[in-house]
C-alpha cells in the first residue's frame, strides 16, 4: 500500500460527496467587477467591503512607502524589523479605535494565534463559543487552559460556566464579534457583563465588524458602546481595509505584554511598508468619513430586501454578509457554477466551514456596487434560483 492512498481516497471521497473545492483564480483587481478564471464577472463574494483593495489612495500610498523603505523589513519586529512606519501605523489604529495601544501582526489569523495562548495556558479556563472562527479554534487549541464550549449567542450558559469556574486564577472569554458566516451579531454588552461579575478577561475577533460596524466603521465594540470593558480586540486588515494584516488593540498594559510574549509577533517577519503604508491609508479615509460605511449599509439592506422579495433564505443576518441558504453542498455548488454562466462570481461555502446540510453562497455586497450591479445579479439569482426550484 502506498503512503499516499489516504490522500488519494480522500480526495476522490471530497469529489464525491460534492465537497471538492474548485479554487478560481483572479486576474485583476479586486473590485465591484473582477476577472475571475480570465471572465469579467460581477463580485459578489469578497471581503472588500468598502471598495478599498483597488482604492487609488491606498495604492499609491504603497507605492509611496515602496520608494522609501524598500520592499520588506528582512526580520521580525523584536530584532531588527520594526520600521516608523509599524509605529506610525499602530499609534493612528490604537487613536482610530479610542483604545490605548495596538500591536499590528502578519494577519488576523496570527493575531488570534498570538493573542489566545499568551493570555492563558495550563490552569487558567477559556471560553469560546461553538460558532468561532476557525482561526479561534486553532488558538485555543495552542494553549494548555482548559477548554469550555459554550452554545452559540447563549450568555445564559456563559454565565452558569463561568459561575463553575469562578475559582480558576485566570479566565478569557473568546467570540467572534460578527459570525462570518451567518452574518449574527454576538450579544457583547450581556457578554461583557458576564465577564465583569466573574472577573474574566474578554477578547473580541472583530475581523467582519471593522470598517463595517460603529461610527466611521470603527467596529463591534463601538457599535455596542463598550469603549474600556473589552480587554482585548482582534481585528483584520484583509477585509473591509483591502490589504493584508492584522491586529491586537486594548488597554496599554495588555498590548506591552503581548508584545514580549507572543510567539507570531516574536518569532515571524514584520508586515511589508506596502501593506502598512496601504492600511495607514484606509485609516485616514474613514477618519475623515463615514460616507464609505453608508453606502455599503444602503447597498445592504437594498440587496438584502429585494433577495427576500424574491423568496430567498437569508437565514438571521444583521449585517450586509447575505447568506442565501441552499442546504445541500451539491445545490450549492450547482447554482454557484449556474451563475458564473451568468457573469456573476458568487462561491458556495459548504462543509467543514460550515456543518453538513447548511452549504449556501455567502453573498457580499460592497460600498463600491452601483444599484445597476445589484439589478444585475439580483436578475441573475432569480433566473437560477428558479431553474433549481429554489425559490
Amino acid at each position: 500500500m502506498g503512503k499516499y492512498d489516504f490522500i488519494t481516497a480522500e480526495l476522490s471521497e471530497l469529489k464525491a460527496q460534492g465537497l471538492y473545492n474548485t479554487i478560481r483564480t483572479i486576474g485583476s483587481p479586486v473590485g465591484a467587477w473582477t476577472v475571475v478564471d480570465g471572465r469579467r464577472v460581477l463580485n459578489m463574494c469578497s471581503n472588500n467591503y468598502l471598495g478599498f483593495a483597488n482604492d487609488p489612495r491606498l495604492r499609491e500610498a504603497a507605492k509611496r512607502a515602496i520608494d522609501v523603505y524598500g520592499v520588506g523589513p528582512a526580520a521580525v519586529r523584536s530584532i531588527a524589523g520594526t520600521m516608523t512606519l509599524h509605529v506610525e501605523f499602530e499609534e493612528k489604529l490604537a487613536h482610530f479605535k479610542g483604545v490605548e495601544a495596538a500591536l499590528s501582526l502578519q494577519s488576523g489569523f496570527c493575531a488570534n494565534l498570538a493573542a489566545i495562548p499568551t493570555l492563558v495556558g495550563a490552569g487558567h479556563v477559556l471560553f469560546t463559543d461553538e460558532l468561532n472562527h476557525a482561526s479561534i479554534i486553532d488558538g485555543c487549541r495552542l494553549t494548555k487552559a482548559e477548554r469550555v464550549i459554550y452554545p452559540h449567542g447563549d450568555v445564559a450558559a456563559l454565565r452558569k460556566a463561568l459561575a463553575e469556574k469562578r475559582d480558576a486564577p485566570r479566565k478569557l472569554i473568546v467570540t467572534d464579534g460578527v459570525f462570518s458566516m451567518d452574518g449574527d451579531l454576538a450579544p457583547l454588552p450581556e457578554i461583557v457583563e458576564a465577564a465583569e461579575a466573574f472577573g474574566a478577561m474578554v477578547m473580541v475577533d472583530d475581523a467582519h465588524g471593522e470598517g463595517v460596524l460603529g461610527s466611521h466603521g470603527r467596529g463591534i465594540v463601538d457599535h455596542f458602546g463598550l469603549h474600556g470593558r473589552v480587554d482585548i480586540e482582534m481585528g483584520t486588515l484583509s477585509k473591509a481595509f483591502g490589504v493584508v494584516g492584522g491586529y491586537l488593540a486594548g488597554k496599554a498594559e495588555v498590548v506591552e505584554y503581548l508584545r514580549q510574549r507572543a510567539r507570531p509577533f516574536l518569532f515571524s517577519s514584520a508586515a511589508t511598508p506596502a501593506d502598512v503604508a496601504a492600511c495607514m491609508a484606509a485609516v485616514d479615509i474613514l477618519q475623515a468619513s463615514d460616507e464609505p460605511v453608508k453606502k455599503l449599509w444602503d447597498n445592504a439592506r437594498y440587496f438584502k430586501g429585494k433577495m427576500a422579495e424574491l423568496g430567498f433564505d437569508l437565514g438571521q443576518s444583521q449585517t450586509p454578509i447575505t447568506p442565501v441558504m441552499l442546504g445541500e453542498a451539491t445545490t450549492a455548488w450547482e447554482f454557484s457554477k449556474r451563475l458564473f454562466a451568468e457573469d456573476v462570481f458568487a462561491q458556495a461555502i459548504v462543509y467543514p466551514t460550515v456543518p453538513r446540510g447548511k452549504a449556501r453562497l455567502r453573498v457580499m455586497v460592497s460600498a463600491v456596487h452601483t444599484q445597476e450591479d445589484l439589478d444585475f445579479a439580483l436578475s441573475k439569482f432569480a433566473r437560477v434560483g428558479r431553474q433549481l426550484g429554489v425559490i
